[in-house]
């Protein structure tokens, strides 16, 4: 494990106001175009005020400059930032090939175009994303966000997800933060890409603000295969969200597809979490994370419009019991064929706890163990010493020294934050695929994407929301095993082009446009 420069700062204090336990945001992005994936980390404020009144408040880039050196960018980038930030997005909203940044932050959120010459410009108010006070709901606390193309229009629009209701005070309210249940909640928003450069808050006709919730993270998949991205919300404390995309709104489906609750029927405390196929079914998963006591739900997408909680039988039950998760991120580390699950963990309390309910946990990686279903809970064996207990909060992924292995930055409210480097010791092959839509938006989001191998089929998809409050935009990763080619690639394009690459040599990441039609066979 190696630090880097970066300490969150969330104002902690002994008023006990919930969004000094809640910071933690960070995005894994190639911001300069040079092939190497850079870091950037969102960053509190005072919270009284909820302005960025000293530089230790400063919002972080860091550029990677290879051989694990990184170089703060934040001054010449600008992206220092104004406010309490909690969440980040990344995504190239205007098609021109520099992803671009949404922040997300407590009564505040901000808009940063990429303008593909290594600084980032605020666009917030031009773009029409600058009302973030609810005439109904009043100020509203953004904690993450996706992008994500709901009307296939090849442009990406933007969900956001909203937590609860809060003021401030000086004077602490609970003995720790307070539950949940002492706050009203709020609803998500969803705004419609107009293609100039400006959004429209299309929540209320699309379905979305008829569902109060206190959201915590956002998974986008396109579960039951109709060609359309839906979206899943964890709610903390409260019933899960499975908004089903129909073209023109969703549908919340969180009952009939068997996500809305933990299989007993009692909501949790739900955190982070990956919409992700994990069983190489072919259909997107769902993983998610909780606190102690609570387990961390792993939902298998049955193929026939619903899921299956399979935490017990996977093993997840009685390994997670006695842990708290605040992220969670499905990847194959090893490149065995297998995605595997890594989780951010420590409680949302601050104070001491029972020494079997700790605050401070260490990071924990679940190896996947094949067609068996079964899931091994890996800490120190994965690294992941006691001395790295700490309030684990958000997580983002890329090879950042570009050995085919998946690497890990994480955020703590306690330490410097964390770059974990990928040592998994084989020589398992793998593959990225950097997809560069034409007729999809430019980064391919939701374009799904199936690798054969004279062993085995594999399954992906290209997503950038991951984690707690966090981001991943790079190369859809796929270990081969042992296979060192890839007989076929089936890419299915948002735009609903089936495009075929066969006999892919491995180990090595390939760009891959887009065709017109006439290269594509049309879904």
């Amino acid at each position: 494990m190696k630090e880097l420069p970066f300490h969150l700062e969330s104002d902690v204090s002994k008023a006990f106001n919930p969004p000094e336990s809640m910071a933690g945001g960070v995005a894994v992005f190639d911001y300069n175009g040079d092939g190497r994936p850079d870091i950037f980390f969102t960053n509190g404020a005072d919270l009284a005020t909820l302005k960025k009144s000293s530089s230790k408040y400063s919002n972080r880039l860091f550029r990677n400059d290879g051989n694990g050196v990184f170089t703060d960018v934040t001054g010449q980038a600008g992206l220092a930032g104004t406010g309490f930030d909690v969440g980040v997005a990344a995504g190239d909203y205007d098609n021109d090939g520099h992803p671009d940044l949404f922040v997300a932050g407590v009564h505040h959120n901000t808009l940063y175009h990429n303008n593909g010459d290594g600084t980032f410009t605020d666009v917030t108010v031009k773009a029409g994303l600058d009302k973030a006070n609810d005439p109904e709901f009043g100020p509203l606390w953004s904690v993450a966000a996706a992008w994500v193309d709901v009307n296939d229009d090849g442009l990406l629009d933007l969900f956001v997800v909203n937590y609860l209701r809060w003021q401030y005070t000086d004077k602490a309210q609970c003995s720790d933060y307070c539950h949940p249940r002492h706050y009203k909640g709020s609803p998500n928003q969803l705004f419609l890409n107009q293609g100039d450069g400006t959004f429209k808050d299309v929540s209320q006709e699309w379905g979305i603000r008829a569902h109060v919730g206190k959201g915590m993270a956002v998974g986008v998949a396109d579960y039951d295969h109709d060609g359309r991205q839906d979206l899943f919300v964890t709610n903390d404390a409260s019933e899960n969200f499975l908004f089903h995309n129909m073209g023109n709104k969703f549908e919340e489906a969180g009952f009939e597809t068997n996500t809305m609750l933990r299989q007993d029927g009692n909501p949790i405390s739900g955190m982070g979490l990956d919409f992700r196929d994990l069983s190489n079914s072919g259909f997107a998963d769902i993983v998610y994370v909780a606190l102690n006591g609570e387990t961390f739900p792993v939902l298998k997408n049955t193929g026939k419009g619903d899921f299956e909680e399979v935490t017990i039988p996977s093993g997840m039950g009685a390994q997670s019991v006695r842990m708290a998760g605040f992220g969670a991120a499905v990847y194959d580390f090893d490149n065995d064929g297998w995605k595997d699950i890594f989780v951010a963990r420590g409680h949302s309390s601050w104070e001491s706890m029972p020494a079997e309910m700790v605050a401070k946990q260490p990071n924990t990686v679940f190896r996947n163990l094949g067609s068996s279903g079964r899931l091994q809970g890996l800490t120190a064996e994965a690294g992941f010493e006691e001395e790295t207990a700490a309030h684990h909060r958000g997580c983002a992924f890329g090879d950042f020294d570009g050995d085919g292995r998946v690497d890990a930055v994480v955020t703590s409210l306690d330490r410097n934050a964390e770059l974990w480097m990928n040592r998994s010791s084989n020589s398992n092959h793998w593959l990225g695929i950097s997809l560069h839509g034409v007729r999809s938006n430019r980064d391919g989001i939701g374009a799904r994407i199936k690798v054969v191998t004279k062993t085995a089929k594999l399954h992906n998809h290209q997503t950038s929301s991951v984690c707690y409050a966090s981001s991943s935009l790079g190369p859809v990763h796929f270990g081969l095993g042992t296979e060192a080619t890839a007989d076929q690639i089936e890419i299915i394009w948002p735009s609903g082009i089936v495009q075929i690459l066969k006999n892919i040599d491995a180990d090595r990441i390939i760009e891959v446009t887009e065709p017109d039609v006439a290269g594509g066979t049309p879904r």
